[in-house]
């Protein structure tokens, strides 16, 4: 896994019709929302993400966000993307107009893996478990993840994800950090 950024979201509850989930930890800002309409800051890295908490922070000092009922997050993601109509994994690299250099925390918790679409290629776009309502008929746990990465790579190669956004699709690992 390659660790890609941060950011802070506004956590929403589930549907009480999607299993065991409760709340949405989606890495896409279309239900769990982002922070800001961060882009507009140029501050992100090439993985569209943000290299540290800090200038999350600074962002949101500068242009009065108040941060206080948002859920910090910490993301990393498989080295390979899935093509649903060549069915092949293929690498991917950071958009190289931006510089990245993701700081690890010192602590984080894993929560799950999210698979995400990229049919753009810049920014994470829609987290279908969430955004399509897959959680629905696909085992998600309490955060509307996949437990495991073997999963959420299974999901994808089994057709699960066909009759949803576009890919290619992204594998995330989850964290909220301590």
């Amino acid at each position: 896994m390659i660790p890609v950024g941060y950011m802070h979201k506004l956590i929403a509850a589930s549907p009480p019709n999607w299993g065991l989930a409760q709340t949405i930890y989606s890495v896409s800002g279309c239900v769990s929302e982002n922070f800001a309409d961060y882009i507009d800051f140029w501050k992100h890295n090439g993985y569209w993400l943000f290299d540290s908490p800090e200038i999350i922070d600074e962002l949101a000092a500068q242009h009065a966000i108040d941060l206080s009922d948002t859920t910090h997050f910490y993301y990393e993601v498989c080295k390979t993307e899935f093509d649903g109509k060549t069915r092949q994994w293929s690498s991917f690299q950071p958009d190289d107009a931006f510089s990245t250099n993701v700081a690890i925390p010192h602590e984080k918790h894993l929560h799950g893996f999210d698979v995400v679409t990229f049919s753009v290629r810049t920014a994470p776009e829609c987290s279908p478990l969430s955004c399509n309502a897959l959680a629905e008929t696909i085992p998600v746990n309490q955060y509307c993840l996949f437990d495991t990465f073997d999963e959420a790579k299974h999901a994808l190669e089994s057709g699960a994800f066909e009759k949803c956004e576009p890919g290619p699709y992204r594998i995330f690992a989850v964290y909220t950090l301590e």
